[in-house]
């Protein structure tokens, strides 16, 4: 591929990154830290505590940890351009939805933390799909965009 096809070279960018760049990339990654932390949280209990089943509390903390570097990873990517990074980011965000409207439909304290999932991932999404934030991270849209590229 030449380098017109393929612009996520390793040559870093002299211009500025864009502010909803820079912010979907703070969400990505505090989603990420926030299943590190509950999976390290989980982990220690599973542990630690007295769990119903101590091997599923384990496999649970593990899990949400290993989950966490696909958030973590397109936060990195869209901090440094790299246009495949938005995939992930959008994955992320996709499948953070249906989890917030189930702690939405609990009865419980899981509420609060419902609607701030539905308001980080929403947010994501708005900032992700923005023209902005695809040009700056050399996206090109059906038929190349080729006045965009100026």
């Amino acid at each position: 591929m030449s380098r017109e096809q393929n612009p996520t070279s390793d040559t870093p960018r002299t211009d500025p990154r864009p502010g909803r760049l820079t912010a979907a990339a703070a969400l990505a990654a505090l989603e990420g830290t926030a299943l590190v932390a509950g999976g390290v949280c989980v982990l220690v209990l599973g542990l630690t505590g007295d769990p119903d089943n101590r091997q599923q509390a384990v496999t649970g903390g593990v899990t949400l940890i290993a989950l966490a570097l696909l958030p973590l990873l397109a936060a990195r990517g869209l901090l440094l351009r790299r246009g495949w990074s938005r995939g992930p980011a959008l994955i992320t965000q996709i499948m953070a939805l249906p989890v917030a409207y189930t702690l939405l439909q609990a009865d419980s304290v899981a509420i609060p933390a419902g609607i701030a999932l539905a308001v980080v991932a929403v947010a994501a999404l708005v900032l992700l799909v923005n023209p902005e934030t695809t040009r700056a991270l050399g996206i090109r849209g059906p038929g190349g965009d080729a006045h965009d590229e100026e």
